[in-house]
Formats: C-alpha cells, sequence, structure tokens
C-alpha cells in the first residue's frame, strides 16, 4: 500500500505504474482517492474550527450568565448545539471517506522496480540464470504418478472419496521422501542462519488483508465458517504476521526467520496432464524463509533469498533457472519478484517449484510493522518472502531427474540422514 502524500504528490508516477501493468482500469481511482483525500482534509480542517468555536463560546456561557443575560446565554447554547450537529454529520462523512480512501489504497498497485520487465503476463518474464546442467536420459522418464505408483506411494482415488480432487495419499518411501525434503530443508535454512518457527496456520481477515490483494484473497483463501479466520495459503502469511502492530529497533533488524506449515489454496483447474495429478493442489506442505528488515537492505536480501532456493536445489542434484516476474506478472504488492523453476527431463523444460518476492514498505504499512533507528527516526520496514521447498510439487522435480534407467531412484547424500541411511528407492511394482 502506498502512502497518500506519495500519491498526492506524484498522482502521474502512480499512474504510469498502473499501466505498466496493464491495469487500466483502476486509473480512476487515482483521481478518486485525490478528491477523497481533500475532502477528508477539508472535513478535519472544519471539525477542528468547530471544537475551537465550541469551547470558545461553552466559556461565554458562564459569563453571561453571571451577567443575567440568560437571553444571551442560550443563543450562545444553541449556537453549541447547532455546531455540535454538524461535528456529527462531519464525524460520519469522515468515516466514510476514510474507508474508501484506505479500501482505494489497498487496491492501487505498489510501485515496481526499475529493472521489473514490462510484460503483460507469465509468458514475458525473462530466464536470468541457469544452475546446472538440463539432461534428458535416453530412456523414458514416466508420468509423475506413474513413477510414484511403482514405490505403492500414492493413492488419489482414496483421496478423491475422502476430500475430492486435489487431495491425496503419500505412502510408504514416498512419504518418507517427502518428509525427509522438508526436513533437510528446514535444517538447511537453519544453517544459513534462519531462526526455525512453526507458525499459527489460521490467521484473522485483518491479516490477510495486510499481507496480499484482494484479488489473491478471495482467489487463494479458505474461510473457516462462522469464524474470522482463514487457511493460510503460505506460512508466510502468518509470519509476517507476527509483526504486526510492532516498533522494532533498527539495531534489531533483520529477522530472518524459516517456517514449516501445511498450506490451503483454491487452485484453480489443472491444464492439461502435466498439470494433473500432485502438481497443482489444494493441500501441500512447505518450507518458507521471510525476512522483515530496514529498507536499504532489503535489495540484498532479495538477492540473498532466491539463492538459498538455488542452492537448494542443486545439494539434490536439480537443474534450476530463474525467471525474472515481469510487470503485469507482479501480485500487485510486488516491487520485484523471481520465480525459481527446476528443470523436468520429461517435459523437457523448466516449471515452478518456488517464488521470492520484495514487497518493500507494502505489507509493513497495512500491518503497521515500524522502525526506529538510534536517532529516534521512525519508518516502515521492508518484507521479503521466498519458498524453500514446497514438496510434493518439488517433488516431481525430484524424481525425473533422479530416476534411473532401472526405475531406482537415487537419493542424494544430502538426504540420506532423513532417509535412514537409504540410498536408493527400489520399485515395489513394475
Amino acid at each position: 500500500m502506498l502512502d497518500i502524500k506519495f500519491v498526492r504528490e506524484n498522482p502521474e508516477v502512480v499512474k504510469e505504474n498502473i499501466r505498466k501493468k496493464f491495469q487500466d482500469q483502476k486509473l480512476p481511482l487515482v483521481d478518486e482517492v485525490l478528491e477523497l483525500d481533500k475532502e477528508n482534509r477539508a472535513i478535519k480542517q472544519e471539525v477542528e474550527a468547530l471544537r475551537a468555536q465550541r469551547n470558545k463560546l461553552s466559556k461565554m456561557i458562564g459569563g453571561l450568565m453571571a451577567k443575567g443575560e440568560k437571553e444571551e446565554a442560550e443563543k450562545v447554547k444553541a449556537e453549541i448545539a447547532a455546531d455540535a450537529a454538524r461535528t456529527e454529520e462531519l464525524t460520519v462523512r469522515e468515516k466514510e471517506v476514510e474507508e474508501r480512501i484506505k479500501v482505494i489504497m489497498m487496491t492501487i498497485p505498489n510501485i515496481i522496480d526499475p529493472s521489473v520487465p514490462i510484460g503483460k503476463d507469465d509468458s514475458e518474464n525473462v530466464e536470468v540464470e541457469k544452475f546446472g546442467e538440463p539432461v534428458v536420459p535416453d530412456f523414458e522418464i514416466p508420468y509423475h504418478t506413474d513413477i510414484m505408483e511403482s514405490f505403492d506411494g500414492i493413492d488419489l482415488d482414496s483421496a478423491r472419496k475422502v476430500a475430492g480432487n486435489g487431495f491425496y495419499y503419500l505412502m510408504g518411501d514416498i512419504a518418507r521422501l517427502h518428509s525427509a525434503v522438508l526436513a533437510y530443508a528446514r535444517d538447511f535454512m537453519i544453517g544459513r542462519g534462519f531462526k526455525y518457527c512453526i507458525p499459527p496456520f489460521m490467521i484473522r481477515s485483518n491479516v490477510v488483508t495486510g499481507v496480499m490483494s484482494f484479488t489473491e484473497m478471495e482467489n487463494m483463501m479458505y474461510k473457516i465458517e462462522g469464524e474470522d479466520l482463514y487457511l493460510i495459503g503460505t506460512s508466510e502469511h502468518s509470519m509476517i504476521g507476527k509483526f504486526i502492530d510492532t516498533q522494532n529497533k533498527a539495531e534489531d533488524l533483520p529477522q530472518c526467520l524459516t517456517s514449516y506449515s501445511p498450506c490451503f489454496r483454491k487452485e484453480k483447474g489443472a491444464h492439461g496432464i502435466e498439470e494433473r495429478g500432485v502438481y497443482r493442489i489444494h493441500q501441500f506442505e512447505k518450507q518458507e524463509m521471510i525476512v522483515v528488515c530496514n529498507p536499504d537492505e532489503s535489495p540484498m536480501w532479495y538477492d540473498k533469498l532466491w539463492q538459498n532456493t538455488v542452492d537448494l536445489f542443486r545439494t539434490m542434484d536439480i537443474p534450476v533457472r530463474t525467471l525474472e516476474c515481469c510487470s503485469g506478472d507482479l501480485a500487485d504488492l510486488k516491487v520485484k519478484s523471481v520465480d525459481v523453476e527446476a528443470w523436468s527431463p520429461r517435459q523437457k523444460k523448466y516449471f515452478e517449484v518456488g517464488s521470492c518476492s520484495n514487497l518493500g514498505d507494502a505489507q509493513a504499512r497495512r500491518l503497521g510493522i515500524r522502525v526506529q533507528d538510534a536517532n529516534g527516526k521512525k519508518y516502515f520496514a521492508h518484507t521479503l518472502n521466498n519458498t524453500v521447498a514446497a514438496p510434493p510439487r518439488m517433488l516431481i522435480a525430484f524424481l525425473e531427474n533422479n530416476l534411473q534407467a532401472d526405475g531406482t531412484v537415487k537419493i542424494p547424500e544430502v538426504l540420506w540422514p532423513y532417509m535412514g541411511g537409504t540410498k536408493v528407492l527400489v520399485p515395489t511394482k513394475k
């Protein structure tokens, strides 16, 4: 969310930013909010004047009564009553105006970084760098659920009966591998200096609107019926929410946290076979990382965060690349974002396994995450988030890249301790 003062002083910059995000339908909101802001300031000024007048007139009444000028005193009382009625009227209108201003300001997108490529949607995202050599083996790579089924590792039919489409049972070695990856990702991030946290898996509506746009909220979040609670779509939401309405000392930043959680999302239906199985699902588990820092440090932390994910995947012999998100693919609160994509030897292309974002002070402004430096200066913190690992989607990349010609799956050395020393998974079915 932008500062209203910034919008007031830079309306054309805000409008141009909206155009860069191909959201021209929001352009009228800028003029509307400026008019409302003007009205709001005028209301406050009039209310302040009315209250000053009331204080002045109230002091007059005692003097008039002491002089026996009851008629004049009654006139003053009538004037005070009229002013009170006007003040009440203005107060009601002020509340209406401020609520509308808040809605608009939460709808106008954040100012994107100058380095963000301009494009309408994810088809115009730009490849930045590749890590590891993408290999297509000389044997056929089965569909990911077929690989899992060869280990008796997945049951979609039972899950469908229990919960519907978009859910799964992971079984045996595949379930163990799933847990092993999460445990390894946890320890990997602890080794990088992040504090481990298990957060609430439900959050209140004020936290939801603090961390994401209205559109994201509607498309992603599951609402708990009869409660002011939502199931989290990612632990980033409750992790950033941890700092709501806080005053942080500059010297205590950055706060670097890594968290585990289940995640629940209203994912749209799968498009094509490769997005079926466990690729696009309503429930999954994830290791996440977030940073709350001073504004001048957020570009540095942005690069550190996505590099952590790249390094993690490379230790598991999975080639990856980074993809700069274009302006039209950025969620409204984001300043800059990069996707980490893993190589799929089956599809002979990369697919998304994580996303790293710098949100500037947008979340901090909405949630009241403030900082005070040694000189007493107060400002809003910057927040960042990034996926460490999100199985089972990342399991697709893991299984495809570590599958051998005989149907076995090689376990990278970093996972051996988490797999009880198992170095190779052997299929139970042919």
